[in-house]
């Protein structure tokens, strides 16, 4: 019952204006820093969808940290889509049977339509003068970061500065772990979500600096103006990528998965990357991303896969309950 409940609130809360008729309905759940793109995207692929003989489609918004999203889905919250910031919260999805186990390989790219990476944004003139991860980890700074356990924000965060410190002169996992440590101990609150961790940034004015994706940097300079905060790059970033999936089981009881298909399919298009670099996402297409090139500025970038071998490597050692993160947050 709760389940039906919450899903019922977070559909109602997160949906666009329904028109008189509509042929079909799909609900999209995805991650908090994806508003605005799918703002853009959503009425864009109605009008293709339509212009194409397709039907007049609805499409239902639901958005929250990326694992409490993806555990909606796997509870009972009744997603044609899923669009999320890491493939572990597709794949737990799909334990529970509700998607297909190849799921990566049914669009392109490995499903992941764009990417992003990890930034930092910091009070205007950079008063801590914060250039690298190393210096989220300094006594004094405040760090806003989200959630490890419930937002892929936090986890691509803390495997970033993980990284780092593996790949810096003389790296090695008690180094990263030390760097790790005591960047959380700077972190003043932790956040369910990007969103929120915005939110305590910028308009409660906690910490020095606060680590997101690249994308939501620039929506964050759209809303609050670019006067607060400065952007800085560091030395090496961790590529977000951001997977998309079909709910198997819910567009086949629903009669949706045509439509569903093709929603997805559309991120690919020249208009689709379009609408995404147009949002600061990383576009799959080379001559989209050309386009946006001075945009985009050069980032030297690792892959969780290059890393720790795998998502489901990284979150079973880091994430899962008992793991490092929660050892490190413990103490």
């Amino acid at each position: 019952m709760f389940v039906r409940l919450l899903a019922a609130a977070v559909v109602t809360a997160g949906s666009l204006a329904r028109p008189a008729l509509a042929d079909v309905t799909l609900l999209n759940v995805s991650y908090d820093v994806m508003r605005d793109f799918y703002k853009d995207y959503n009425p864009a692929f109605q009008k293709a969808w339509k212009a194409q003989g397709g039907e007049t489609v609805v499409i239902q918004q639901s958005h929250g940290g990326s694992s409490k999203q993806a555990m909606s889905v796997a509870g009972g919250l009744q997603a044609d889509v899923i669009t999320m910031n890491q493939a572990t919260d597709i794949d737990l999805v799909a334990s529970r049977g509700l998607i297909s186990a190849n799921w990566s390989s049914r669009l392109p790219d490995q499903s992941v339509p764009f990417t992003s990476t990890t930034v930092f944004l910091v009070r205007k003139g950079n008063p801590k003068h914060i250039r690298d991860w190393n210096d989220l980890a300094r006594q004094g700074v405040q760090v806003v970061v989200p959630n490890p356990k419930t937002s892929g924000n936090g986890r691509y965060t803390y495997l970033a500065a993980w990284g780092y410190a593996l790949k810096s002169p003389g790296g090695s996992e008690a180094r990263a772990r030390d760097l790790v440590t005591r960047l959380f101990r700077n972190v003043p609150v932790l956040d369910t979500g990007g969103r929120a961790a915005t939110t305590t940034f910028m308009q409660r004015q906690i910490g020095d600096v606060l680590v997101t994706f690249e994308n939501e940097a620039e929506m964050i300079s759209r809303e609050f103006g670019r006067g607060q905060f400065e952007l800085v790059y560091p030395s090496v970033s961790i590529l977000a990528e951001n997977p998309v999936a079909v709910v198997d089981r819910v567009v086949d009881k629903k009669g949706t998965r045509k439509t569903a298909e093709a929603y997805l399919k559309w991120l690919w298009s020249p208009e689709g990357q379009t609408i995404a670099a147009q949002n600061f996402l990383r576009p799959r297409d080379k001559g989209v991303l050309q386009k946006y090139a001075a945009q985009f500025p050069y980032v030297k970038t690792f892959t969780v896969a290059g890393v720790f071998g795998s998502w489901q490597a990284a979150a079973r050692t880091h994430f899962a309950d008992g793991g490092v993160f929660d050892q490190i947050y413990a103490r």
